[in-house]
């Protein structure tokens, strides 16, 4: 249906106290998912991030790129090993994730911002001391537990009105790379900068009641209630680990987190900018 020019002025006028509500304000976006692989979709989120910056939004990036490292690690003929759902990550797979997700993944992220119009630039977590990180565990090889983070760079970025735009590595005092989970990342980011908000985009429409329906979509949840959900079973599997990162962002003083479907458009617009949302929200109180 298409949409004449009073629609328009009646969807921005409604988008006004949302804009003002958020502007100055940081929001920081966890991007992966079929929204970095399908190119209409990465155009279309790339777009909300120049929109957002340009009202005035601090908006920062951080981004994953598994498809990526695989699809690398399949032409160079190296394995790939997964235990308990994290990428085992030997000397050789970590050498490769950093070249792809500080070196491609980023930099074109980078670029499309730039030819939107918008004003980015690529750090990973190693830049400016930003991530921190220990080991997770004897498994998992290099890939990292966050115990510090510097947002000093980030900081100074965001004050200059630019869209830093971040990959999920971080290092160790003896100069280690470390191969950090897309959620843990970001939440930790969000956490630092006390972010007004923290949107996850994912291939589902947020937290279901019945995983199987779309329509039991829950749209706002307490911290305080996720125990309740996890013994129910609607908060179950992977969505755990998830959740439990952007519950300790909410709790380091990030107002709110959402979950969004990412393989919708303007996802990222539909959640801040309006009054029904499209997501889960999630809050502390």
């Amino acid at each position: 249906m298409d949409i004449n020019n009073a629609q328009k002025a009646e969807i921005l006028a409604h988008a006004l106290p949302h804009i003002q509500m958020y502007r100055k304000k940081v929001i920081v976006v966890k991007y992966g998912g079929n929204a970095m692989i399908n190119d209409e979709l990465k155009e279309a989120v790339m777009r909300d991030l120049v929109l957002l910056s340009t009202i005035g939004i601090k908006v920062v990036l951080v981004h994953g790129g598994g498809p990526a490292i695989n699809k690398t690690l399949n032409a160079m003929q190296i394995e790939s090993k997964f235990v308990d759902g994290l990428r085992v990550t030997d000397s050789d797979t970590v050498d490769v994730v950093q070249m792809v997700l500080a070196g491609k993944v980023n930099k074109d992220l980078v670029c499309q911002i730039g030819n939107l119009g918008g004003h980015a630039l690529g750090l990973s977590g190693m830049d400016g001391n930003m991530l921190k990180c220990k080991p997770l565990d004897d498994s998992h090889g290099y890939v990292g537990e966050i115990t510090d983070i510097d947002t000093t760079a980030v900081e100074e970025i965001l004050n200059n009105n630019w869209i830093p735009v971040i990959s999920t590595l971080g290092y160790d005092e003896e100069g280690h790379c470390y191969n950090i989970n897309a959620d843990t990342a970001p939440a930790a980011i969000a956490g630092a900068l006390k972010a007004e908000a923290l949107i996850s985009m994912t291939d589902i429409v947020g937290l279901l009641r019945d995983k199987d329906d779309d329509s039991t979509l829950i749209h706002r949840v307490y911290i305080s209630d996720t125990p309740a959900l996890i013994s129910e079973g609607i908060i179950s599997g992977g969505m755990i680990p998830k959740i439990d990162s952007m519950t300790q962002a909410l709790r380091e003083g990030v107002k709110k987190a959402f979950i969004i479907d990412g393989r919708v458009p303007h996802s990222i617009l539909m959640e801040l900018l309006t009054d029904e949302g499209m997501g889960t929200m999630f809050r502390s109180r």
